[in-house]
Formats: C-alpha cells, sequence, structure tokens
C-alpha cells in the first residue's frame, strides 16, 4: 500500500477475502470485464452524447497512453478538479488504468483548497476545466502550480494556456500503439489505494481519505445492492461525480456495475433536472436536503412527467420525516436515507423497510460485517436508545487517514474504530442520527440537539429551511440560534417561532434564543449547509452589538 497509508490488519483483510466481501478485482479489471460482456451498453448519457461502454474503455485507453507518454504512472497523485461530464468519466478511469490515484477536488474549491491537496498530498498533476461561468480555473492552476513544488503539469477540459495540456486535444489526438499495448497490459493490485475522497470539510481544511480497489469496489457494488439497482436503473447525476455519495455510495459506480446507466446533468435547476427524468425515463435521483426542499416548494415540479422516478435517495445531512412525507407523495416514489461518511460506512434505509423507519431511521450498516457501537463521553458503550458518539469498523471503513499520525490518534480509537463525530441513537443495527458531535448545543448544562428542533422547525408553514448553531452567551457559555430561509411571500418573527414551537410541547430550554432569516445558506462544496460560517456570522453580529451598546 502506499506509504503514508494505514492498512488493514492480516487478519481482518483475510476474513474480507474469506467472505467474499474483498473480491481482488480492481475497479477498471471491473470496467474491462463489463466493456467486453456489454460493449454495446449505453453507459453514460451527457447532453447529445450517448456513450457504450466499449467506446468509454476505448476513450479511456487513448487517455490512459497519452497520459503514461507525460510521465504520470503508479503510485503518482493528481488533484482532480473535473466537472461532471463523459470527460470525468473518460479521465477518471484513463488515471485509474495507470495505478494514478485522483485526488478527488470539487468544482467549487478554490486555490487555498486546492494548494492544501497538491502540497499534502504530493500531487504530480492538475486538472481542472477551463471555466465554469465567469471563473477561469487556468489561471488559478498556475497559481497553484507556483505554490506546491511536487506539480509538474496542469491538464484542461477545454482550451489550455502555454504550458498546459489540453485533455480535449489529447482525447482526439491517435495515442502510440506502444503506450497502447504497455497500458492494456498493465494489472493494477486491488490492494493498492485507487482514489483519495476528502473528508466533510466544514469545519477545516478537508483531509485526505485513501480507498483501496477493494474496499471501494465492496462499498459500490454492496450499496447498489441494498438500493435495489439493475439492468433497468438510470440513475440522474445531478450533484458533483466527484463527491463520494454520487459516485460511489451506490452512485454512478453502483449502476454502471449492475447493468444500468448514468445521465448527468449540467444544471441543478429544477427545468433541467426535471427535463432529463422525463426525456432520459430516470429511476433514481441521488439528491440532498437544499434540492429536495426546493423541488416541494417549486410548483414548476407539476409540469414533468416524473413517472419513471422509482426511489430519490437523500445524503449528505438528515431529511425531516415531514419532507420524506411530502417527497413521496408528490413524486409518487420510494425514498431511500443514506447516512454514511467518505472514511467508510454507509447506512440505508431498505425499501421494503416499515414505514416508521423509512420516515424517521438514518438507516442501517450496508455489511453484517460493519462493527457499530455508540460511546458516552467517556468511551463507555450506552443502551439502544441512548445518545452517543458512533463509532465503527469494518471492510469498507478506513483505518487511517493519509500522512496524519497526530489526526488519527484523535479520530481512531486504539482498536481501530473509526470516530464518526456523529451523535446517534440506536435500535438494534438502525440509527437515528441526531447531529454531529460538535453541533449538540450545551446551555449550561442542559444538552440540545440542533436536528430535534430543526425538524420541528420545519413544520413551520413559512419556514423552507433551518440550520441552529450555538451562538456565545456569557451565562450559559452557549445558547442555540436559528438560521432561517423562508418560502416566497412569507414572514416570521421571533416571537412567532417561540410560540409555534412551546405549541409543539418541548422543553423551553431548548427553544432558540435568537431567529436571523437569510436568503440563501452558505454551502459546502459537497452541498452541506456550512454550519461555520453561520456560527461566525452570529459571532460577529454579537460582538458588533456589544460595541454599539458601550
Amino acid at each position: 500500500m502506499l506509504q503514508g497509508c494505514v492498512p488493514w490488519p492480516a487478519e481482518s483483510a483475510r476474513q474480507f477475502r474469506a467472505k467474499g466481501y474483498w473480491e481482488d478485482v480492481s475497479i477498471p479489471a471491473l470496467f474491462a470485464a463489463m466493456a467486453a460482456g456489454e460493449p454495446d451498453r449505453i453507459a453514460v448519457v451527457d447532453g447529445e452524447r450517448r456513450m457504450t461502454l466499449s467506446a468509454l474503455w476505448a476513450a479511456s485507453g487513448r487517455l490512459a497512453a497519452h497520459f503514461h507518454r507525460l510521465g504520470l504512472g503508479i503510485g503518482d497523485r493528481v488533484v482532480f478538479q473535473l466537472p461532471s461530464s463523459v470527460a470525468f468519466f473518460e479521465s477518471f478511469l484513463a488515471l485509474l488504468r495507470l495505478g494514478v490515484i485522483p485526488i478527488m477536488a470539487l468544482p467549487p474549491h478554490r486555490e487555498t483548497e486546492l494548494l492544501h491537496f497538491a502540497r499534502f498530498g504530493g500531487a504530480k498533476a492538475l486538472f481542472v476545466p477551463q471555466k465554469i461561468g465567469e471563473f477561469d480555473f487556468r489561471r488559478m492552476a498556475e497559481h497553484v502550480r507556483a505554490g506546491a513544488p511536487t506539480l509538474e503539469q496542469v491538464f484542461v477540459l477545454g482550451d489550455a494556456l502555454e504550458g498546459q495540456q489540453s485533455l480535449v486535444a489529447l482525447a482526439a489526438r491517435p495515442a502510440d500503439p506502444h503506450d497502447l499495448e504497455l497500458v492494456g497490459n498493465i494489472e493494477i493490485d486491488p490492494n493498492d489505494v485507487a482514489l483519495m475522497l476528502l473528508s466533510g470539510g466544514t469545519t477545516a481544511l478537508p483531509k485526505l481519505i485513501p480507498r483501496t480497489h477493494n474496499d471501494y469496489v465492496y462499498n459500490f457494488k454492496q450499496s447498489a445492492r441494498v438500493a435495489g439497482f439493475d439492468e433497468k436503473t438510470v440513475v440522474l447525476a445531478v450533484l458533483p461525480l466527484a463527491h463520494n455519495y454520487t459516485l460511489g455510495s451506490p452512485g454512478v459506480l453502483g449502476a454502471l456495475s449492475f447493468g444500468g446507466r448514468v445521465v448527468v446533468s449540467g444544471k441543478t435547476d429544477i427545468e433541467t433536472i426535471f427535463s432529463l427524468v422525463e426525456r432520459e425515463k430516470a429511476t433514481v435521483i441521488p439528491a440532498a436536503v437544499p434540492l429536495i426542499v426546493n423541488w416541494l416548494n417549486d410548483e414548476r415540479l407539476n409540469r414533468f412527467d416524473t413517472s419513471s422516478l422509482t426511489l430519490v435517495q437523500n445524503g449528505g445531512a438528515r431529511l425531516s420525516p415531514e419532507l420524506r412525507t411530502r417527497l413521496r407523495q408528490r413524486l409518487g416514489c420510494q425514498f431511500q436515507e443514506i447516512y454514511g461518511t467518505a472514511e467508510g460506512l454507509l447506512n440505508l434505509t431498505r425499501l421494503d423497510d416499515s414505514e416508521d423507519r423509512i420516515l424517521h431511521s438514518s438507516g442501517a450498516p450496508i455489511c453484517d460485517d460493519d462493527e457499530i457501537k455508540v460511546l458516552d463521553s467517556d468511551g463507555n458503550e450506552v443502551p439502544d436508545g441512548e445518545p452517543g458518539e458512533l463509532v465503527v469498523r469494518g471492510p469498507y471503513t478506513i483505518r487511517g487517514y493519509y500522512n496524519a499520525p497526530e489526526i488519527n490518534a484523535k479520530s481512531f480509537t486504539s482498536d481501530g474504530f473509526y470516530r464518526m463525530g456523529d451523535i446517534v441513537r440506536k435500535n438494534g443495527r438502525y440509527i437515528v442520527t441526531e447531529g454531529r458531535k460538535n453541533d449538540l448545543i450545551n446551555r449550561g448544562g442542559e444538552k440540545i440537539s440542533t436536528d430535534e428542533i430543526e425538524n420541528y422547525m420545519l413544520k413551520h408553514p413559512a419556514i423552507r429551511g433551518v440550520a441552529i448553531v450555538a451562538m456565545p452567551d456569557p451565562t450559559f457559555g452557549e445558547k442555540a440560534c436559528a438560521f432561517v430561509t423562508l418560502n416566497p411571500g412569507q414572514s416570521l418573527g421571533f416571537e412567532e417561532l417561540t410560540k409555534f414551537l412551546l405549541d409543539q410541547k418541548i422543553a423551553k430550554f431548548k427553544l432558540p434564543e435568537r431567529l436571523e432569516i437569510l436568503d440563501d445558506f452558505p454551502i459546502s462544496p459537497a452541498g452541506k449547509i456550512l454550519r461555520r460560517t453561520l456560527r461566525e456570522t452570529i459571532d460577529a453580529k454579537l460582538a458588533q452589538e456589544r460595541g454599539d451598546s458601550q
């Protein structure tokens, strides 16, 4: 395994193979078999482009030959920031065929994050789009190259600047036969690192998560099996392909591995998404809370034929029971909550679960050998139904971040369990999330679950979205501040909100003690609300108010 990565213990690896979790098949080998077995199956639809498995495999081979000629090889790391497109699949597969490890950056990342990934990962190349909107990634890439000693090359999806390589030009250029033969003969060790995902990154710069071929193939195949994917599955990829959720949980790799196909949406507006649902007969959309909230509050949804949809999934943050109910009624399809982490563990509600589990739980682990425990602040396991921090180890949960021994000492227990940082309650194998460990508000010793109060607030007809964060208080230490976005034409006052929540018959100490109304929430590249930014916002307001009163 790559130096700087923490391997699974030898006995654990032996058991994972014996039980069939690790198939000793690399991602490129899996695609090679699919392309040979179903060469004419449409794999990816991107606008007017409809690419078959054989065409995708051939295109990735040509690019791999060019990348090899330009000096990329086994164990090299590259920062990979391509937008969702056919080119994403071609380049991603090409790198994996060479044993090159892509660090999966997201399109919204900018110079600070990319510099961090390149320096920390020792990246040899950077892959960027030419432009998204008015932003020119090529010029940013040169700043990154200047600040990262190991970064030798920049590959651009579009027209390249001097000293950069155009992926479009490379894809159109015939490859040297010798290089093609060499690429065809490369055998990737399934124990090697396939890619590096990014930790959540809403509180600090993301850490690098090394995922091997063995563990990641199991990750997307088993989650696709639990999600009911088959040859009729048509996944509409709305969120960035580089995100673990869209890529392999089960995402596009899960769909392709079970005989389905992928439709790429270049935009996230309702017209684009549901026009594609109608045209391509999409069956599954991996979605997130902000998207779902927008759909349910937009009358334009009624214009589209959504009868092909059989499943909408939600990941990233828990969707409230009320919104789950509304979604199922509005779209006439099943709902599936996906709660997990790029570090490994995936929990899914089952398609045939009881109503209570579908509407209220965060799912159960996809693997029987996912070991999950809920611990109190002293590290003791708590009984079912009691809140605590979730820890996990298993066949697809990493044993350590890349090159991060100090962080690993805090993030993993001495016996190899990963600390999720989430407060949950467990009922058998099923989990109900209550928010991040750091999102619990400690009001003078009384712990307030932000997730619980947010779910109550979402029942208010004026509220479109809500995020509760801690604000400093000289007496209680912390109090709750509610940031909300409102439905069109609605208003909401603090006293009205307080009365509404008291009518829900909850404890008074749980009530938000300040209301802030926003047009939109600050969103991370992964589509999560940036609670750190909200905390900074309220801290700054309170500081200003204290200054004004002096």
